[in-house]
């Protein structure tokens, strides 16, 4: 016990940044991360003109994340961004704070702020840094992002057409269907408008959102049940 009152209290004034740096790397392959945060931290603190500062930094961020500190990583991230732009590690910070976002995403019935704040980090990632081997991961973890926003319209669209909320309803699926074209949820979205549509007694309408959902997924299990609607 005496023991580990001595290591919180470890005296790190006398050692060189490198020193303390190494003490914090050995902490993060041990996976004590929050022991490894600690010691990077000190090195900006204790060392904030070396060249260990910069890269504690980062390694600070890193150890938070891999502890599930996200917003305490993605303050560090920022401290990154903001002073180091032109370091060789930029384009990894802007990609790691897209990933703490990334990871926070709940599921499709709750809220889905964090998904949002994903897409436009790995979305900067994308547009900034196109030829760097993060773009392509954010590229693929943007769709599911999109994916986790369509699926609550979704959800919040089928709860106001259950309860026969038509306009309400009405305004969901068209929202996925005009924003997240690329997901898996369009099909659904306007075969519900179809639903809708014939249910208000708006045929000619109920018959546009046939037509292009036909046009677009003409075997769509979909567009069959659409079909019926409109037989």
């Amino acid at each position: 016990m005496l023991g580990a009152c001595a290591s919180k209290k470890e005296d790190t004034s006398k050692m060189t940044a490198e020193e303390i740096y190494v003490k914090g790397y050995q902490a993060l392959s041990k996976k004590n991360y929050d022991k490894a945060a600690t010691y990077f931290e000190k090195v900006e603190t204790e060392h904030p003109y070396s060249k260990w500062a910069v890269k504690s930094k980062l390694m600070g961020a890193y150890s938070y994340y891999k502890d599930k500190k996200y917003d305490d990583a993605i303050m560090s991230l920022d401290r990154f961004i903001k002073y180091h732009p032109g370091n060789k590690d930029i384009a990894y910070a802007y990609y790691l704070k897209g990933i703490c976002y990334y990871d926070q995403i709940t599921p499709a019935e709750r809220d889905q702020s964090n998904s949002r704040m994903a897409y436009d980090a790995l979305g900067a990632v994308v547009v900034m840094f196109p030829e760097t081997m993060y773009a392509e991961d954010a590229n693929q973890k943007i769709k599911l992002t999109l994916d986790h926003q369509a699926a609550q319209e979704m959800d919040v669209g089928r709860f106001y057409l259950k309860n026969k909320n038509y306009l309400a309803a009405l305004n969901r699926f068209d929202m996925v269907v005009q924003k997240y074209q690329t997901t898996v949820h369009v099909e659904e979205a306007l075969y519900r408008e179809v639903e809708i549509y014939i249910a208000l007694g708006l045929v000619n309408e109920a018959k546009k959102a046939y037509a292009v959902l036909k046009y677009n997924y003409p075997d769509s299990k979909w567009t069959q049940k659409a079909q019926k609607l409109i037989d």
